[in-house]
């Protein structure tokens, strides 16, 4: 049994009840490092034993894995042969975990055509665990989205239900994730920079949000899988309807505008204007009172200073915890104040100190995961932000070094961008 994963998740993230993991990459691994196909089967073998142990230590309920589908089987005999091996094995050893941890194990797919030592091992895990509660372990095997609802309307059909009867309901009890207390994977993972479905549960899958991981299976850590989990929680989930909630009701010229003059004064002793500057610009943005807004400017500049003058990061990063708390409590968003002190610190020192091509991607990197933890949004909305926002830094740059006026014009013209953008994806 794997050992207790020390794994770890913020306070107020929305845990996603049901992952769905298609296992790839495990032929293309074992090939970049000479190894046969079978080796990297083992070897992704492991990987999502570690990943379905984690996965319920982080509180995730059902976690379906599809490790073979119907177009597997044009596959080598060999390669099958061994699949078919590291399989029983496995499902042998997980059998004594399921045990133990009172995880139910459900086939998804079909049984006719694996060996007849498979089906018995499966079908006695299905017999053994079907009282447990605790958590699900969907093991998609000879599985094909298409294949599965062709044998619900099949069945249907056996069964001559009247067609005025057949609706959303009576479908899904014909599906192979039927009375299921959460058949509708909420995040569906597939690994291996793979971006599409390939049919895994079709009907299941309507809403569910998309992670797509550049690791091959074998490299896909509990630590990467705590990632998808934390940029599943940012994400808004409307299910077609409404988003009531109505965020940043600002201007983007006017922000621009605002934030452009305080960095221009951002090179003087600290004063009424400067922070006269900010306070408005954080007053704008965030529409915050006259009072909050005075407030958080107060933590602002003392972190800027912090971060010019003196480069205590750690001050800083104090000061700017103390503002993001600030943000938190007033916006009522859900994003960890710790967390966006840290990665705000990264990312200006990134882009105040840096003059590379390594560090200005730093930058952007530790940017676009800001903006996904402030706002809520996901590693892939949030790259435009954090790209643009790199951009106008780096003109800022070249202003305040003299290389001309223009420079502040071309600054300002990314903050606008930079600030409509933001507003087009969290208004």
């Amino acid at each position: 049994m794997p050992v207790k994963s020390q794994l770890t998740l913020p306070v107020g993230t929305k845990i996603p009840d049901h992952i769905a993991l298609i296992l790839d990459g495990n032929r293309r691994w074992a090939r970049s490092k000479g190894l046969r196909p079978w080796e990297g089967h083992k070897a992704g073998y492991q990987a999502v034993r570690k990943l379905a142990h984690a996965s319920r230590h982080l509180g995730v309920h059902t976690f379906t894995i599809w490790s073979f589908s119907t177009e597997n089987w044009d596959r080598p005999k060999k390669e099958i042969d061994q699949i078919m091996s590291i399989l029983k094995e496995g499902l042998k050893e997980f059998g004594r975990e399921a045990h133990k941890e009172k995880v139910r194990l459900i086939h998804l797919g079909r049984k006719d055509r694996f060996p007849n030592e498979l089906v018995e091992i499966i079908e006695s895990l299905e017999a053994s665990t079907k009282k447990f509660k605790n958590n699900i372990l969907n093991l998609a095997l000879d599985y094909g989205g298409r294949d599965e609802i062709l044998r619900a309307v099949r069945n249907i059909v056996t069964d001559k239900i009247d067609s005025r009867k057949i609706d959303e309901k009576l479908f899904e009890s014909y599906l192979d994730t039927a009375q299921q207390p959460y058949p509708y994977p909420d995040l569906f993972i597939r690994t291996s920079g793979e971006q599409r479905t390939s049919g895994l549960m079709p009907w299941q899958m309507a809403y569910s949000e998309f992670y797509w991981e550049e690791s091959h299976l074998p490299d896909f850590t509990p630590q990467k899988l705590k990632n998808a989990i934390l940029d599943y929680s940012r994400r808004r989930r409307r299910f077609g309807g409404n988003d009531a909630c109505e965020h940043l009701a600002f201007k983007p010229e006017v922000v621009a505008k605002l934030e452009l003059k305080w960095w221009r004064l951002s090179n003087i002793p600290e004063g009424t204007r400067l922070r006269d500057y900010a306070y408005k610009h954080l007053k704008e943005q965030y529409g915050l009172s006259k009072e909050l807004a005075i407030t958080a400017a107060r933590y602002m500049l003392d972190a800027t200073k912090e971060e010019t003058n003196d480069k205590n990061w750690e001050k800083a990063k104090q000061n700017l915890k103390r503002f993001y708390q600030l943000i938190k409590d007033e916006l009522k968003l859900a994003f960890e104040p710790e967390i966006a002190a840290s990665l705000d610190v990264i990312f200006k020192r990134e882009a105040v100190n840096g003059n590379t091509i390594q560090t200005t991607s730093n930058a952007e990197i530790a940017a676009q995961q800001l903006y996904a933890e402030v706002y809520r949004i996901s590693l892939f909305q949030s790259a435009k932000l954090a790209h643009l926002r790199v951009l106008a830094e780096v003109e800022k740059k070249l202003a305040m070094a003299g290389l001309g006026e223009k420079h502040w014009d071309y600054a300002q013209d990314y903050l606008e961008k930079f600030y409509r953008a933001l507003k087009e994806r969290v208004a």
